[in-house]
């Protein structure tokens, strides 16, 4: 096996459980808080699970493992549970994707200094396998919470956003999501989205690994 062969089929072993790990906690959130907020219909449709194989979508997949911004298949939430606040309730339904993500690449980032301090920062073949899979998951964690707030439909920042906008305009606002979605597809595909995201991603990125390095910079 060639060189670049081989580092192709490392870095795809070592990437694919992360995505399927990073998209599963996304959509398990948006279900668990939805539930937790009185609506049971991602609960009972198997949604409120880490399983992988009840939240991939094939092309949002795809999208994630080359551009490094995707998406799983929506959990179905039903606001008509939400008995109060229900624009409220639904931004906090969207806001939970997102956020359990970057909790998510947080305590990876631990988890990867707790690795290195114990091994005395180890530069053997498993615990190198062992980084890089880490380093993989807080990133595509990140990513996903990054690129899942962007306030177009039918990504969650739209759901947050749509909390604040009248009745009416929600209405309007995602009236077109589908050319909305179909226009974010190229500007990624041309590099015009995906600089600026990957920009405030390594932002986000260098403040959580900071972050996270921060108790074991004192030991």
């Amino acid at each position: 096996m060639s060189g670049d062969i081989r580092s192709a089929f490392i870095t795809l072993a070592l990437s694919l459980p992360a995505i399927v790990l990073c998209l599963s906690i996304h959509e398990t959130a948006h279900g668990g808080a939805a539930y937790l907020l009185g609506d049971r219909t991602a609960r009972d449709s198997g949604r409120v699970t880490l399983s992988p194989m009840a939240h991939i979508d094939p092309i949002g997949f795809l999208c994630l493992l080359l551009f490094g911004f995707g998406w799983a298949k929506p959990v179905p939430v039903d606001s008509r549970y939400f008995t109060k606040n229900a624009k409220a309730k639904m931004a906090l339904t969207a806001l939970a994707g997102p956020v359990s993500n970057l909790l998510a690449a947080f305590v990876g980032a631990l988890i990867f200094y707790l690795i290195a301090f114990l091994t005395g920062y180890s530069t053997s073949v498993i615990m190198s396998y062992v980084a890089t899979f880490f380093l993989y998951y807080i990133t595509i964690n990140i990513n996903l919470a990054v690129f899942n707030l962007i306030p177009l439909p039918p990504l969650d920042g739209s759901r947050i956003l749509a909390a604040f906008l009248p009745d009416r305009m929600v209405y309007q606002y995602y009236r077109y999501q589908n050319i909305i979605m179909l226009a974010v597809f190229v500007l990624l595909f041309t590099g015009v989205l995906s600089r600026p995201l990957g920009w405030l991603t390594t932002q986000v990125y260098n403040g959580i690994m900071n972050l996270a390095a921060l108790p074991f910079s004192f030991a």
